[in-house]
């Protein structure tokens, strides 16, 4: 799991949790939070106007690698989330570039698909994103094929899911893939959660007009 100051919370935990039902139940697999340093990774947005309240509603994650000395990875999951907007953020991309070619598959959490939109991995593909923030996220990306509605979009290796709670279905639909359908609707009966397993469900295209 890739982390970066101002990733959106559900981003992160809701595939964590569907996952980690993988790992109490079927199978052994390693997690890796990974950041820039072993610093503290808040959700805080960088820049003030970003928090117009002064709240401190904002947790942290310890990272467990960094860019530098994180093993060999199967599969890396890119959040989305205000930090997405950082112009700080080319250590970041450079990570997201360097290690996709290594990878089994990339998923990507709401405007995660903005990150690696800017690598450039994402051109001549299938991908979705956040409906809601659809307009800023789609012009960096001006060589995708962007999908307006869909909860998720599979194109070879990548996994490019909708607006944040869309990144638990895409990663219950990631499990079914290997663990069978009935295993992730087991998981998703676990969470108490009502997995929308049609990839083409998305009523948000037409509720943020993107449709």
């Amino acid at each position: 799991m890739l982390l970066f100051r101002g990733y959106e919370i559900l981003d992160v935990f809701g595939p964590l949790e569907a996952l980690s039902w993988v790992a109490k139940r079927h199978d052994k697999i390693d997690l890796y939070m990974v950041a820039e340093t072993l610093e503290p990774v808040a959700t805080a947005p960088l820049m003030a106007a970003m928090n117009p309240f002064n709240a401190s509603f904002f947790p942290t994650v310890n990272p467990t690698h960094t860019f530098d000395n994180v093993p060999d990875l199967d599969v890396l999951i890119v959040p989305g989330g205000i930090g997405t907007r950082s112009p700080n953020m080319n250590a970041t991309l450079d990570f997201i570039t360097a290690t996709y070619p290594n990878l089994q598959y990339l998923i990507t959490v709401c405007t995660g698909s903005t990150l690696v939109a800017k690598t450039g991995i994402l051109d001549g593909k299938n991908a979705t994103t956040n409906k809601a923030s659809w307009s800023s996220v789609i012009t960096n990306g001006p060589n995708v094929n962007w999908i307006p509605e869909a909860r998720w979009v599979v194109d070879g290796n990548i996994w490019t899911s909708s607006g944040i709670s869309a990144g638990i279905d895409a990663t219950l639909a990631f499990i079914a893939e290997f663990y069978g359908k009935d295993n992730a609707t087991t998981i998703s009966d676990y969470m108490e959660y009502e997995w929308h397993d049609d990839k083409n469900w998305d009523p948000y295209a037409k509720i943020w007009g993107v449709v």
